[in-house]
């Protein structure tokens, strides 16, 4: 296994005739997805009206005020009747279209198991080289990549040392650094390219979970959504926690049938080669801490078959640098998200 920090520069973005990101293979359409976010827009509006009532009587103000009261506690019955109306027009003619198509294609077993594990890295000194040391203990682990997003810190010598194939990716990004994992495992002769980071919250252990379903899957997708598994001390409170679930649960109901859905910014996957080969060329590298909910959203776009697998959560070593830095951060993280599930994955966080 080799150990040379590779410093390539800039990979490419894809060109002007790359497909785009919006493609779609599938042409369903989202009813209850939209519907579920209209009836979502009316309760807000609706308790919107009741916290201006309780206001509006403690201020004991009448008139004009009361009127506009009324019409917002009214009228906020609009888009949740809507929204009530079109997810039962999905439910009822178009959610058995859907779950049918999904099953259109049966998977081949793997013959084969060759894994090649990359790990996104951000200043991740201190647990790279346990990192690394964890993936490459694995039997079926036959190369363990270390992408270095720019570190200030020791994290790509201390990948080398350790026996990893580390990368500098010069341009900034967690969709970056994530796009050119993929290409550089997608360069190694290897079967199955599993997708983690470096700072120790997954670990080798875990793999055999995510193996257990490849045969059923083109992408295996970690959920740290169980409790007995999530460690008590970790980054990811209670606020991210069930932000993740709430995510989850949209990604579902946009791609009503094609699976169920509980984590939407998990970093722990494992993608099956010709799976990752057909999605590469619509991934996003602009697309920045969100870049694991809008993988989600294109392979299912594109008819990519996605299992979800609980997983265990262990606490980060060392400090976090990305969406779980805080609830604020993960609360524009997760709105991001939203934003890119409903208008598509263009900005950039």
């Amino acid at each position: 296994m080799g150990s040379r920090i590779h410093n390539a520069g800039v990979p490419s973005r894809p060109g002007p005739d790359a497909p785009s990101a919006q493609t779609t293979t599938r042409g369903d359409v989202p009813l209850f997805f939209w519907g579920s976010l209209l009836v979502l827009v009316g309760l807000a509006l609706y308790f919107a009206g009741i916290a201006f009532s309780v206001v509006r009587i403690i201020l004991r103000l009448d008139g004009p005020f009361r009127k506009w009261n009324e019409t917002l506690l009214w009228y906020s019955g609009v888009p949740s009747t809507t929204g009530v109306v079109l997810a039962a027009l999905d439910l009822i003619f178009l959610f058995p279209g859907k779950r049918k198509k999904s099953r259109r294609q049966q998977l081949e077993p793997l013959a084969g198991r060759r894994l090649a594990v990359a790990l996104t890295a951000y200043e991740d000194e201190e647990s790279i080289g346990s990192a690394v040391a964890d993936f490459r203990s694995h039997p079926l682990v036959s190369h363990v990549i270390v992408v270095d997003n720019n570190s200030r810190d020791r994290t790509a010598s201390v990948a080398q040392a350790a026996g990893a194939i580390t990368f500098i990716e010069s341009r900034p990004g967690y969709g970056s650094c994530v796009c050119r994992c993929f290409r550089e495992a997608l360069a190694l002769d290897v079967d199955l390219i599993v997708l983690c980071e470096g700072d120790l919250t997954f670990r080798a252990t875990d793999l055999e979970k995510l193996l257990a379903y490849i045969d059923h899957a083109d992408i295996v997708n970690g959920t740290r959504i169980v409790e007995q598994l999530r460690d008590y001390a970790t980054q990811l409170s209670t606020f991210i926690y069930y932000g993740n679930f709430l995510g989850g649960k949209l990604l579902e109901f946009k791609h009503l049938g094609c699976g169920t859905f509980t984590d939407l910014g998990t970093t722990y996957k494992i993608l099956r080669r010709n799976s990752l080969q057909r999605l590469l060329p619509y991934l996003n590298p602009a697309v920045n801490l969100e870049f694991n909910a809008h993988l989600l959203d294109v392979a299912l776009r594109q008819g990519e078959r996605v299992v979800e697998c609980p997983i265990t959560f262990h606490p980060r070593v060392g400090a976090s640098k990305g969406g779980n830095k805080s609830d604020f951060r993960a609360l524009r993280v997760g709105l991001a998200m939203i934003w890119g599930l409903c208008f598509g994955w263009r900005r950039q966080v």
